[in-house]
């Protein structure tokens, strides 16, 4: 990881003082980089990290980093992860151009490199993340979506980023396709237990305010807790709750009632159910490989994906 920090930092080079001077911006406010995680360990796993793996979880991270700044800008969002969003410091057309510049520096990186498998896989990622943000915003004004269109959303907003990460790595270490494509499912199960988790935060206790934030209600974010509520209610009820969505979404008071009724209905235990099936499908995956220190770390990983309290 050390490594892959100094290499990524020199990725992002510019000859362009406000680029770079955004770019130092970006690298210091980094998160907990499991992306670039999941791309050694799947390399390992498979064989081992070469400078291929190295250029996999760059190319990943220009372009995960390339999708966060737009997707700020599309949100209208001014923090990330505690600090100020690029469109916060530098308004839109800036923060939009800078997500330009990461794409073109992800794809550049990989032709240069003659690496075309792992662009491959990146370029389906990123096609599928933009279908799903517009699946979701399509959905999102009928409010009573069906389990299956939320499963095809979080899949593709979420999973398949993950899903690549896995793949991309894989894809460094061995040539196997069957392998790389075991591999792309595993991270897919992953990244889908990692959405149902984020989900599951919105009913949980902040200790902020002393209750649930009930943050995605308030955005009229159509959730699996949520979904599952509305599938066991009967008309009137139903009726109620996308009243409040739809209507009182700001109402402190009826978002915490709905907040209890989805705990009452046992929203959150469905969702935890169908969570702990996703994680048991990447390991039943993970079971395939040899034991090794890899394997070991990614079932450490994707524990922590569903133990998390953040």
């Amino acid at each position: 990881m050390l490594l892959f920090e100094k290499k990524f930092k020199s990725s992002l080079s510019s000859k362009v003082p406000l680029l770079d001077k955004i770019m130092h911006y970006i690298i210091k406010r980094k998160g907990k980089q499991m992306r670039p995680m999941f791309v050694f360990l799947s390399a390992k796993l498979c064989g081992k990290v070469n400078d291929s793996s190295y250029i996999a979880a760059s190319l990943i991270e220009l372009l995960h980093t390339a999708t966060l700044v737009h997707d700020d800008v599309v949100d209208e969002a001014n923090f990330r992860r505690g600090f100020f969003s690029i469109n916060a410091l530098w308004k839109n057309k800036i923060a939009v151009l800078v997500g330009d510049f990461l794409l073109s520096k992800g794809l550049l990186l990989a032709v240069e490199n003659n690496e075309f498998d792992l662009l491959k896989i990146m370029s389906s990622a990123v096609k599928q993340m933009s279908e799903g943000e517009l699946l979701q915003i399509e959905k999102a004004r009928k409010l009573d979506i069906q389990e299956s269109v939320y499963f095809e959303i979080i899949r593709q907003k979420t999973a398949t980023l993950i899903a690549a990460c896995c793949a991309c790595g894989a894809s460094s270490a061995t040539e196997d396709k069957k392998i790389v494509k075991q591999m792309h499912l595993f991270g897919e199960m992953a990244g889908i237990a990692f959405q149902i988790k984020d989900d599951l935060f919105d009913y949980s206790h902040n200790p902020k305010i002393g209750k649930p934030t009930g943050i995605d209600i308030r955005e009229q974010k159509m959730t699996l807790p949520l979904i599952y509520t509305l599938s066991i209610s009967d008309k009137v009820q139903k009726k109620k709750i996308i009243n409040t969505i739809k209507n009182h979404n700001n109402d402190s008071k009826k978002v915490t009632e709905l907040i209890a009724l989805v705990k009452e209905s046992g929203g959150l235990d469905y969702a935890i159910t169908k969570m702990n099936e996703s994680h048991q499908r990447a390991l039943t995956i993970l079971e395939k490989f040899e034991d090794c220190e890899a394997k070991t770390a990614l079932k450490k990983m994707i524990d922590f994906v569903i133990h998390r309290k953040q």
